[in-house]
């Protein structure tokens, strides 16, 4: 099988291009010569496939490739699942990140609620932002998806709940994952179709004000069982649950 880039560049059949420069080191790095086919993707527009690439010239800093033709290749989530995640500590988010995307998340928002460990403001959030989107750039090439998730700035919770418009009849489903008394299983909550947006809380969980918000902007609460999973661990296991079972999302 080809290489797999993404390629944030419209990509024309029969058109030859330069590549963006992260791209164009990748493929120098797998020290790729001309003549070699690779296959691009961008996610752009209603594109659900990839388009094969011939290289035709390998510079220092730069590689010019000819466009072949597209194949449409439908590998998405036929329903679209957003994660609303705290934060979790050192390396964990990369991994949810890196995860997330293999299982078919359509967007990550990370933020900061009061039990967070991780804080994160300004330039520090910015290039922790950047890392991650490198991360789910990285996860997209190799697990065969040809839409890269949208990883959206950092927010404190209460500031994102203050922008969450109301949802109209029908749009979708918002889900709060919650270790409260008498949550209805998961598996019960998610019949239908529409948009899923699922709300998970830090080490700890999230406070019972910021429950109480979440549920006035029309989250539902729900378990995944008995168990207490890990911060990291619960979201995923969502996606899992609906986009890996037969007949999922």
């Amino acid at each position: 099988m080809s290489a797999r880039f993404y390629a944030d560049v419209a990509l024309v059949p029969g058109s030859s291009i330069s590549l963006p420069e992260q791209t164009a080191r990748h493929v120098q790095v797998l020290r790729m010569q001309p003549g070699e086919r690779i296959l691009l993707f961008n996610g752009r527009g209603d594109a659900e496939g990839e388009f094969d690439a011939t290289v035709e010239r390998m510079g220092r800093s730069d590689v010019e490739v000819t466009i072949g033709a597209y194949t449409a290749t439908a590998r998405e989530a036929a329903r679209a699942i957003h994660l609303v995640v705290s934060m979790p500590a050192n390396d964990r988010m990369d991994w949810l990140i890196e995860k997330a995307t293999e299982l078919g998340a359509a967007s990550i928002q990370p933020v900061m609620s009061e039990r967070s460990v991780l804080r994160l403001k300004a330039e520090r959030a910015d290039k922790k932002v950047a890392h991650w989107r490198g991360i789910a750039i990285a996860s997209s090439e190799q697990c065969g998806r040809n839409r890269v998730p949208l990883i959206h700035d950092v927010a404190t919770l209460g500031e994102w709940l203050k922008k969450t418009a109301p949802l109209p009849a029908g749009a979708g489903t918002r889900l709060l994952l919650s270790l409260q008394d008498g949550t209805r299983p998961l598996i019960q909550a998610v019949a239908g179709t529409g948009a899923l947006t699922f709300l998970s809380g830090p080490e700890g969980g999230l406070s019972a004000a910021e429950e109480a918000a979440a549920i006035a902007c029309g989250f539902s609460p729900v378990t995944l069982g008995p168990r207490i999973l890990r911060a990291e661990t619960a979201p995923l296991a969502c996606l899992s649950l609906l986009t890996l079972a037969p007949g999922g999302a």
